[in-house]
């Protein structure tokens, strides 16, 4: 083919399919699809394929392709209803129209497959709301979500609670590592997360006797790898006897973080000046430890973003996967590394200074609301309550990332 171009107005995409399988008993559960260009063209693999889309302004097209041209090879191959196909989407597609002469295999796919969706974690830092919006689409369809690549960024950690995964996927090379501190870490933390949810623990790249062992001591029930088979064409799987289960999905929260925390939280007074030292340290909460945490906080009012706070939001913002401010007259980037958000004058966020810190292994959110005072501003009273409540803080901090704009340089590239 002459170039990118032709390669996508002909879908020439082909897939591959690798056998995700029970660690304890190697019954296939699923199968995840991998998406090939034209054999022996320069866009064969898949990253060199989306590169070259995403210099053509038509990587969400491509991404559109390789879901159908997924979904096409499980239905021909008769996929059992039972299994699970695992299927890569970039969120920025999520937001462009699917092409038509695609759309009959994709609503084809909706009524007969049992698919899990996977995202990347840094997809969240770029566009949280367009994220969100695509998990929620997935699980419209009844469909489950994957993290994918936790640990291979030391952000993803903090990441993982708002994505709220059917399934985590633990990236290969933690199993190539298991000593490390890194690693320790990372799978202390997915291991909180998966007994407080019910979430499955997958481990990639097994692909050894040796791997499958360490892959258990991480706490995975769900191996991928050479070890349970290479990626090739889908095989006819008889007598299915498993499936993978997805759990509950968090519900749409359409309160403030104030409402939210004060509805199980005792709520006394105080004066901005005495809130002022709590504000403070959860901010210092965000620049304490190796393990970069979300920080999340509403101003009411852009005045009240000021010079020194914006020092210290540029500091934790040089080392966190997401930190933003939201209020009156703030743009969608305040300074460099924060996102942003410009609240409406009848937005109820309006009345509430909020500071939110969601970490790996921490959590705390003061959540304040306004009184309504004219005295001098450090006299204003607020009606407050502080948690560290894990679910709770979490619950807080979700409400508000669908607020947030895209960053303006997206770079979303395939795993």
């Amino acid at each position: 083919m002459r170039d990118i171009h032709n390669v996508l107005d002909q879908r020439a995409v082909t897939t591959l399919f690798q056998p995700l399988a029970e660690i304890s008993t190697g019954r296939v559960l699923g199968y995840e699809a991998l998406s090939r260009g034209p054999a022996d063209s320069p866009w064969e693999q898949p990253g060199a394929l989306f590169a070259a889309a995403h210099e053509a302004g038509r990587e969400s097209e491509l991404d559109w392709i390789c879901r159908a041209r997924a979904y096409e090879g499980a239905l021909t191959a008769d996929l059992d209803p039972a299994l699970t196909l695992f299927v890569n989407m970039e969120p920025s597609a999520a937001g462009t129209p699917c092409p038509l002469d695609l759309a009959p295999i994709i609503e084809l796919a909706r009524h007969r497959l049992r698919v899990v969706t996977e995202m990347t974690e840094r997809a969240i830092a770029v566009d949280p709301s367009g994220l969100l919006s695509a998990m929620a689409a997935a699980r419209a369809a009844g469909w489950g979500v994957a993290l994918d690549d936790v640990g291979a960024d030391p952000m993803s950690l903090a990441l993982m609670p708002f994505l709220h995964p059917d399934v985590v996927k633990l990236d290969m090379g933690l199993l190539r590592a298991p000593g490390d501190p890194h690693t320790a870490r990372v799978v202390a933390a997915v291991a909180a997360y998966a007994e407080a949810s019910g979430a499955v623990v997958l481990a990639e790249g097994i692909e050894t006797p040796e791997h499958l062992a360490i892959a258990r001591t991480m706490g995975a029930t769900v191996g991928q790898g050479w070890h349970f088979g290479r990626p090739a064409p889908l095989p006819v799987v008889a007598g299915v006897t498993a499936t993978l289960p997805f759990i509950p999905p968090p519900r749409p929260e359409d309160r403030t973080p104030f409402a939210i925390v004060a509805a199980c939280r005792p709520v006394t007074r105080a004066t901005k000046a005495q809130l002022m030292p709590m504000s403070r340290h959860l901010e210092a909460l965000a620049l304490d430890g190796g393990e970069p945490p979300v920080l999340l906080a509403c101003f009411q009012d852009a005045r009240h973003f000021t010079s020194a706070t914006a020092r210290r939001f540029a500091v934790i913002a040089a080392h966190s996967p997401l930190v933003a401010a939201l209020g009156t007259g703030l743009t969608d980037e305040p300074i460099p590394g924060v996102r942003g958000a410009c609240l409406g004058d009848d937005d109820a966020l309006r009345g509430e200074w909020n500071v939110i810190v969601v970490g790996p292994h921490r959590a705390a959110a003061l959540v304040a609301r306004d009184l309504g005072d004219t005295g001098p501003d450090r006299e204003r009273r607020f009606e407050f309550a502080l948690t560290h409540d894990r679910a709770l803080v979490i619950e807080a901090a979700r409400s508000l990332l669908g607020r947030l704009a895209p960053a303006r340089s997206p770079e979303l590239q395939p795993a």
